[in-house]
């Protein structure tokens, strides 16, 4: 079978169809890419951080706990300053189903509590006839709710005239469940008015050190020398013991919060200049500079966005730092004080080695510490990878 040429000078035939291009006509086969081609960065960023399941867990359980500190008054069975003489260094209760074969429902036992003369400590044990019901969506003991109106409603509470202790009592018979979540409102919402106030500080500073450079660099990173060249706890417990001790706890609170801000940009500054250093030679920041975009147009429009995958896990990083700053100032007795209630105030109650070989219970809020900063690092690392505009 033989084709004929073209004659000279005419078209060239062609199989490209002209009908105009429409973008919802998709083959089936084709569907995944070009669902990923029209997808948005926040989207690919979201599909990507799927992929992480830890990170995943991590950011669900963050959510959950930051989600509580707004309703802590209602999720706790006790008030914050709820004491019971009769229930001093009680340890922890057990919660149980079942009693004598039979489904009862949640419940604990009662107590009945004797004096060890020759320790000098008290003993309780579990009565098992004392069989004490829990209540939920309950009244309990009253509170004042984010200081605006009075309630008395709680998720569970114990059983009419019985006790529930589930994670047991201090020195004064206060509920150590009821204290550590109240305590969480405080110690998570210092990290994050502390993240803030650095990551102000070091992308403006580090941003302009690194954009500008000359002079203002040079000082900017004598500065940051200068600053951590000093060990931070003494830095630390300087700043804090300058805090009159007239102020109220809010201003103590907001002091704590300004100096732990103040003493975490200069890792963040160095880093964002470091790479302002290298970014500021790119050809698209160019373009920007001969269309006559600002400095501060280019570092946040075109510059940050680059980096923004080392933003975030500074931030996830620095966050539980903070966290752990409180929780050190106030375990030393020089950051918050009472009756403000944050996890390093409760620990204060177990700085005695005499006082954590009878009554371990009191070490638990470091439990929730723990767990939180783990958390942080799981997320901050599937926020990074997700972030990487090169993987």
């Amino acid at each position: 079978m033989t084709t004929s040429l073209p004659e000279p000078g005419a078209p060239l035939l062609h199989y490209v169809s002209t009908a105009p291009f429409d973008p919802n006509l998709i083959e089936p086969t084709t569907s995944g890419m070009a669902a990923f081609n029209k997808a948005s960065q926040f989207k690919l960023m979201w599909w990507q951080f799927k992929q992480h399941k830890l990170a995943l867990y991590s950011g669900a359980f963050l959510l959950f706990v930051y989600l509580s500190i707004v309703i802590c008054e209602f999720l706790a069975p006790y008030n914050l300053h709820t004491r019971n003489v009769e229930s001093i260094y009680t340890p922890p209760q057990s919660i149980h189903l079942f009693h004598d074969g039979e489904f009862v429902g949640p419940f604990v036992y009662g107590r009945a509590m004797s004096l060890d003369m020759d320790n000098l400590k008290r003993i309780y044990s579990d009565v098992p006839t004392d069989v004490q019901k829990l209540r939920f969506f309950c009244r309990g003991d009253g509170y004042r709710f984010w200081g605006l109106f009075d309630s008395n409603v709680h998720l569970v509470c114990p059983a009419e005239g019985g006790q529930m202790y589930l994670l047991g009592t201090d020195r004064l018979g206060r509920d150590v469940l009821s204290r550590i979540i109240y305590g969480a409102r405080i110690s998570l919402t210092i990290g994050l008015l502390g993240v803030a106030m650095s990551f102000v500080l070091g992308i403006v500073i580090g941003g302009l050190a690194g954009y500008r450079g000359g002079v203002f660099d040079l000082i900017v990173q004598r500065i940051i020398e200068v600053l951590q060249s000093i060990p931070s706890i003494p830095l630390w417990l300087a700043l804090a013991a300058i805090m009159p001790v007239t102020w109220s706890p809010i201003l103590v609170y907001l002091g704590i919060t300004i100096i732990l801000g103040l003493l975490d940009w200069t890792g963040l500054a160095r880093a964002v200049r470091s790479k302002l250093l290298a970014l500021r030679e790119e050809d698209y920041v160019l373009a920007a500079q001969l269309m006559g975009a600002s400095t501060p147009r280019i570092i946040g429009r075109h510059l940050i966005p680059g980096f923004m995958s080392h933003l975030i896990a500074s931030a996830t990083l620095t966050i539980p730092g903070m966290i752990l700053g409180e929780t050190a100032l106030s375990f030393l007795g020089l950051g918050l004080r009472p009756p403000i209630t944050s996890w390093g105030i409760l620990l204060t109650e177990a700085r005695s080695v005499s006082v954590i070989a009878l009554y371990p219970w009191l070490l638990l809020p470091t439990v929730p510490v723990v767990l939180v900063i783990l958390a942080f690092n799981f997320f901050g690392d599937g926020l990074r990878d997700a972030a990487d505009p090169f993987k």
